[in-house]
């Protein structure tokens, strides 16, 4: 008598997105292989080399992205045997002193202006710092202050004096701190130099290369991603160029009002500091220093309200506005993202922030158009 099969293998067996060849082949891809742990390791152990590098990295690639349509133009405009060879060095030379010479431009007459400060504080010293004639007007506080600065200041070297209180060994560590961060800085600097030279000369091939992994990983949809990606960059570095130089010429128009003097220069400064977060601050509280040390107390006062206002406006209403019409986030994610950024990675968080988040809503965007027709 021939056996019957069981009832269980004869009964229909239902396709689910486990089974079948379909099934095996996912699952034989999603189960890692001993070359892709091999891989993998080699990734995290290259990137973990290079961590210290990560800013001079990121900076270059969005510098590099940013400028990528000039860079062609111009490559454009140059004899067919120069673009391979020449291109890359002169477009590079000319977007570092695009960048970096309003900032030493600023930094240098900062510290000049700090220089003649202190040279006429140091002469003053000599015969004793009389108090300021707008001290005495300080509402409740002012004979208070000027007898507390006639006993420490009025006194010929009271300042000299109070300064040798200063523990050296304070005064070392801080200049130690000082040169670690000056030198940090300047490499990650000389670094985001060479990284830029290399990322123009070889950057259609590394961008081809870069879109064909996303494609072979993620499918057709990473072009979607490279684009929202390069529109939310390029938006957010506009955002950056103008809100330097919103806040240089507000600004001058603001110190115009309020009497300084020089106020080009001033604004000028403030404008080029102003491309980093928080710097233009320092040049606004320096000028209003200077004007009450000079005596002007109206003006230093309007110059530190004004100027710190142009300075809040730039930073938290203009740059979220720019940085929205590419990233096509609302207002307050775009200066969570700029905010957010700055904190994690420093000055490149500006653009890279917002990149995060316009890729992040445009994941969001497709999960819920996905889900969309089998809710329906």
């Amino acid at each position: 008598m021939a056996t019957q099969e069981p009832m269980l293998d004869r009964a229909p067996r239902r396709e689910t997105a486990g089974s079948g060849e379909g099934g095996r082949h996912w699952l034989t891809k999603a189960r890692p292989s001993a070359g892709s742990i091999y891989a993998a390791l080699v990734v995290v152990l290259s990137a973990w080399v290079l961590h210290s590098f990560l800013e001079a990295l990121l900076a270059a690639c969005v510098a590099a992205s940013a400028s990528w349509p000039l860079y062609r133009k111009f490559v454009a405009c140059l004899p067919r045997r120069m673009a391979r060879s020449a291109a890359p060095l002169l477009f590079t030379a000319g977007i570092t002193v695009f960048v970096l010479a309003p900032l030493l431009f600023a930094l240098g007459a900062l510290l000049a202006e700090a220089h003649a400060l202190l040279l006429t504080i140091s002469a003053a010293d000599r015969e004793g710092i009389a108090a300021p004639l707008w001290l005495q007007d300080v509402p409740a506080a002012g004979p208070w202050l000027v007898a507390n600065w006639d006993s420490s200041l009025a006194r010929p070297g009271a300042l000299s004096t109070w300064l040798q209180r200063i523990d050296p060994a304070a005064l070392l560590t801080g200049a130690n701190s000082l040169g670690h961060f000056l030198a940090r800085h300047l490499m990650i600097i000389l670094f985001t130099i060479l990284v830029l030279f290399l990322l123009y000369r070889e950057g259609e091939s590394l961008a081809q290369a870069a879109r064909r992994v996303l494609r072979d990983r993620i499918g057709e949809r990473a072009e979607g991603y490279v684009d929202v990606a390069t529109r939310a960059l390029r938006a957010s570095v506009s955002s950056m160029l103008v809100v330097g130089l919103f806040d240089g010429f507000a600004c001058f128009f603001a110190f115009a009002l309020a009497g300084v003097p020089h106020a080009a220069l001033w604004a000028a400064i403030t404008g080029a500091l102003a491309l980093v977060p928080f710097l233009g601050y320092a040049a606004v509280a320096a000028l209003a220093v200077q004007l009450a040390l000079a005596g002007a107390a109206a003006p230093a006062l309007f110059s530190l309200v004004l100027g710190g206002l142009v300075l809040f406006c730039g930073d938290k209403i203009v740059r979220p506005m720019i940085a929205h019409s590419g990233t096509h986030l609302p207002f307050v994610w775009v200066l969570m993202g700029c905010l957010g950024g700055f904190e994690v990675l420093g000055l490149v968080g500006l653009v890279i922030g917002p990149v995060l988040l316009a890729l992040t809503r445009e994941l969001w965007k497709e999960r819920v158009r996905a889900l969309a027709p089998g809710e329906a």
